[in-house]
């Protein structure tokens, strides 16, 4: 007699697991409450026009959609992919006069600067920001590097900021002779930043901004660090809230920042699922807390999650621990998988479902209509450096 394999499901407001409960947590490290509750889908209708307007304006625009993004504006998508996937394909496309991104603010800063002069970067919302490149002002980093500078430190010190950090952040990586990161390479691009200070077994540095989780985790797990050779530089203390003792003593400087998502996955979120589903998988991002991943069965990128459910064993159990829309479209897309969303709570990124369906019409249609609307432009000389820092990154090795 055959079963029934379960399926991915929304779960009943009493739900204590899973999908979408409506609990609060204000002591999660987001810092705000978190509704459990995705915006309402746009007008069934609208998607009529986003035909017609995608229709007229043919090869003359390139849609990109970010994995995270929801359903109804991936269906308008030509390539989905990360931030990093995405900013290379515009940069591959440059008969295309519009690069229409479905995503947050820095993707879009990353394609204006790797695409053509003659190529226009659309935002359908100008609001749709990202919390954790928010967390690393252009000031502040710079006031960062004038502490280890004063402190004799700067000199053995190589900057290396995430994608997911401004182009003026990108700039003065560029400037001060560091790189790029994606969390696919973020070990090969440490390795890369050390080997330029002595290497991973020497006395230097590495200032990893903004998200000190990756850095973490990757410095932890992958380079052979312990714990306590990294810091946590805090902008909005004096001296980052450290000693010079301390940053002498560190090889990882950590800017304090995190992705308000992956940050609320907690070790007990983990337990939790073992106890509710036996032999269960837990697959995480690198983004998570130093806890989470270590409690983990797996641990990788959006592209590294996306490949193992798409390798995963029939019937098998995986709880994901990343963005929502994305859990549950691999739940849609594997249906002989029981796929579990890590988290009680949802918190889902909330600025990524800014791009909704009524911005993308109201986008495409503009274009259509021959206005320009919502380009994003990096400043000549950001866009500089902060190429400088991205082909660096294009340099090391597996890219």
């Amino acid at each position: 007699m055959s079963t029934v394999t379960p399926r991915f499901a929304e779960p009943s407001p009493s739900a204590a697991l899973l999908l979408l409960g409506n609990r609060s947590d204000l002591a999660s490290e987001r810092g705000v409450e978190c509704v459990g509750a995705l915006p309402e889908p746009g007008d069934p209708e609208l998607v009529d026009r986003a035909r017609a307007a995608r229709a007229a304006l043919g090869d003359r625009a390139f849609v990109l959609g970010h994995h995270y993004q929801r359903d109804e504006v991936i269906a308008f998508a030509d390539v989905t992919g990360d931030s990093f996937k995405l900013a290379r394909e515009a940069a591959a496309r440059p008969d295309a006069e519009y690069v229409v991104f479905c995503g947050v603010h820095f993707m879009a800063e990353s394609a204006d600067i790797l695409t053509a002069d003659s190529q226009a970067v659309v935002l359908p919302d100008l609001a749709a920001g990202c919390s954790m490149a928010d967390m690393a002002g252009i000031g502040q980093v710079e006031e960062a590097w004038d502490v280890l500078t004063d402190a004799g430190l700067a000199e053995r010190t190589v900057p290396v900021t995430y994608m997911n950090s401004t182009a003026a952040i990108k700039a003065f990586t560029g400037r001060h002779g560091g790189t790029v990161c994606t969390s696919s390479n973020a070990q090969v691009a440490l390795r890369w930043a050390f080997d330029r200070v002595g290497g991973v077994d020497g006395d230097g540095a590495v200032l990893f901004m903004p998200d000190q989780h990756l850095g973490r985790n990757t410095a932890v797990r992958e380079l052979g660090l312990d714990l306590d050779d990294c810091v946590v530089f805090d902008p909005r203390k004096p001296g980052g809230g450290l000693s010079e003792r301390q940053l002498a003593e560190a090889r990882m400087i950590l800017w304090r920042g995190h992705c308000s998502v992956h940050g609320r996955f907690s070790a007990q979120n983990v337990a939790d699922v073992r106890a509710a589903v036996p032999g269960v998988t837990v697959l995480v991002h690198p983004e998570c807390k130093h806890e989470v991943v270590e409690a983990a069965d797996m641990v990788g990128s959006t592209e590294y999650i996306i490949r193992a459910l798409s390798t995963a064993e029939p019937g098998s159990a995986w709880a994901i621990g990343t963005e929502l829309n994305l859990v549950r479209r691999l739940a849609q897309q594997h249906p002989e998988l029981r796929v579990h969303y890590l988290d009680a709570t949802v918190c889902f990124c909330s600025t990524m479902n800014r791009i909704d369906l009524p911005h993308l019409v109201w986008a495409l249609e503009s274009l259509a209509d021959g206005r320009l609307v919502n380009r994003v432009v990096v400043d000549p000389d950001d866009a500089h450096w902060a190429r400088v820092a991205l082909d660096q990154m294009l340099a090391l090795p597996g890219i």
